[in-house]
């Protein structure tokens, strides 16, 4: 079976470090961890490894966050993977920094890189991993604030909630959504 985890974020040096970019930072950390190097191919790059009995494929878009659709639908045709077999990394302002929630499926809550996906593939109904940047920003700010980086106190946070992250990726591929959730949610 194969697996396409894809990770939200913005190409170029200017988003790197940007809240909005968690999806990016999360495979980045996932595959530093396990020696994994990613290359460039069709629609971003992408790294293609085993876990256990599964073929995992990590992709990080190189169409910028609100064209993410057109990246995951080709690789999920080019691939054979299912929708129950796609899993999305993605930044929540709605939850609180570092809080860490998968769901089976959802509505785009305004994310223009979800909204897009959904057109592209035409549901709502994929799994999505979202990471939490909480809601510390004046009205109007909130463009400012994903795309500003993490506070120095969050930047100290990171790597444990990086690390949490990718176990919840693992126990997603090797065991299903509902074990990865009765498992890791309001972890």
């Amino acid at each position: 079976m194969k697996f396409l985890v894809v990770g939200l974020g913005n190409i170029g040096l200017e988003y790197a470090n940007t809240r909005h970019n968690i999806g990016f930072r999360v495979l980045d950390a996932f595959a530093k961890a396990s020696n994994l190097v990613f290359k460039e191919d069709r629609y971003g790059s992408v790294c293609e490894f085993r876990l256990k009995n599964q073929t995992v494929i990590f992709l990080k878009p190189n169409t910028f966050m609100n064209l993410s659709g057109n990246a995951v639908r080709y690789w999920m045709q080019k691939e054979g993977i299912g929708i129950d077999h796609l899993l999305v990394v993605v930044d929540d302002l709605a939850l609180p920094f570092g809080t860490l929630r998968m769901k089976g499926s959802g509505s785009d809550a305004g994310h223009n890189g979800l909204k897009n996906i959904q057109q592209m593939i035409g549901t709502d109904k994929y799994p999505r991993l979202r990471f939490g940047l909480g809601n510390n920003f004046q009205r109007g700010q909130q463009i400012d604030f994903v795309l500003g980086e993490f506070t120095e106190e969050e930047n100290q946070t990171l790597p444990a909630r990086l690390e949490l992250a990718g176990e919840m990726v693992k126990c997603f591929c090797l065991s299903g959504i509902q074990v990865a959730m009765n498992q890791y949610n309001n972890k």
